[in-house]
């Protein structure tokens, strides 16, 4: 049943794009052909050296905005990973007083058989 949702959902999809993709023919067929050059990573870090020191978009602030995104997502991903560990660690603490029961209903038997 999930299969046939999940199929219906990724057809619709499909026939949606293909849609937009034939409405919009006529407009990409006028658009000129242009030939772009392959960039190499060497060009880009010359040219973002050779741009001034106090422009917007020096290579250190980038690091730094960069460097901070990553150091939220580990602190995210740390915080989400305590979380299951709390979780995992209560639910086993649980199971351990259910089991307590054991030790308990052997001696009320064995308590009987005498």
């Amino acid at each position: 049943m999930l299969e046939i949702i999940f199929s219906i959902i990724f057809l619709i999809g499909f026939l949606g794009m293909l849609f937009i993709v034939l409405k919009n023919l006529s407009k990409l067929t006028k658009l000129p052909e242009k030939a772009y050059a392959p960039v190499s990573v060497k060009e880009i870090v010359s040219d973002l050296r050779e741009s001034n020191a106090n422009s917007r978009f020096s290579i250190e602030s980038i690091l730094e905005k960069l460097l901070s995104k990553v150091r939220v997502l580990i602190l995210k991903s740390d915080d989400k990973t305590s979380n299951w560990l709390h979780s995992l660690k209560q639910k086993s603490q649980k199971n351990t007083f259910e089991n307590d029961t054991y030790w308990k209903d052997l001696r009320k038997r064995m308590r009987r058989k005498k």
